[in-house]
């Protein structure tokens, strides 16, 4: 074992002093270039497997979130509706504009360790920890005035004279005036709740 352990380390040495060596044969102009195309293949690769993990088929190819809580969206609106509009997973869980969504795709990597573990592999634990992980989802939301909300729904587009009595004084009251944001009065929208006991402004 050891001895595999110092032939690593050797081919490691020496793959990193060979390439800390100048060129001797190579100019400058080709040396660009090949840093060029490297450049254009990596941020193609790198483009490529961000949109690939942005795809409600890349969600649920876990059973954690394909046998718990996409079942549970499939009944709702969000999942099936007259307009045949249907939110996705990054839809409601991932902002659109670049650095946000590189932001949200750094937080949510540590989910894999989740997954590695085993925190919430069978039905059991998904339900034992749904209300930690639905309070992370509704903080974030929160923190963030219901970015990916608003990815769909925009204040300025809402007609509230189409809406119900309730609903549009609610939006004027708090979502128009910047006191509420979504999440404070939608939780539960596309997903069930978890136990709320104890939730401040809860019954």
């Amino acid at each position: 074992m050891i001895g595999i352990v110092r032939k690593i380390w050797r081919l490691v040495c020496t793959t990193w002093v060979n390439m800390n060596r100048p060129a001797k044969h190579l100019s400058i102009g080709f040396l660009s270039l090949g840093g060029f195309v490297a450049g254009v293949i990596f941020w193609g690769g790198f483009n490529t497997a961000l949109e690939i993990t942005n795809t409600e088929a890349f969600c649920i190819s876990c059973h954690e979130m394909g046998d718990n809580v996409f079942v549970e969206l499939k009944p709702t609106i969000h999942y099936s509706n007259r307009s045949g509009v249907r939110a996705t997973c990054p839809d409601c869980h991932v902002p659109h504009n670049w650095t946000d969504k590189i932001a949200r795709k750094m937080q949510a990597s540590k989910e894999v360790w989740g997954k590695l573990f085993g925190t919430i592999d069978t039905r059991e634990k998904f339900i034992a920890n749904r209300r930690r992980l639905a309070g992370h989802e509704w903080e974030r939301l929160k923190a963030n005035n219901s970015l990916e909300c608003r990815n769909c729904h925009s204040a300025e587009g809402m007609d509230i004279t189409a809406q119900s009595d309730r609903a549009a004084t609610a939006h004027q009251t708090f979502l128009f005036t910047g006191e509420k944001t979504c999440i404070d009065c939608h939780k539960g929208i596309a997903h069930e709740l978890p136990d709320m006991t104890g939730v401040e402004g809860w019954k």
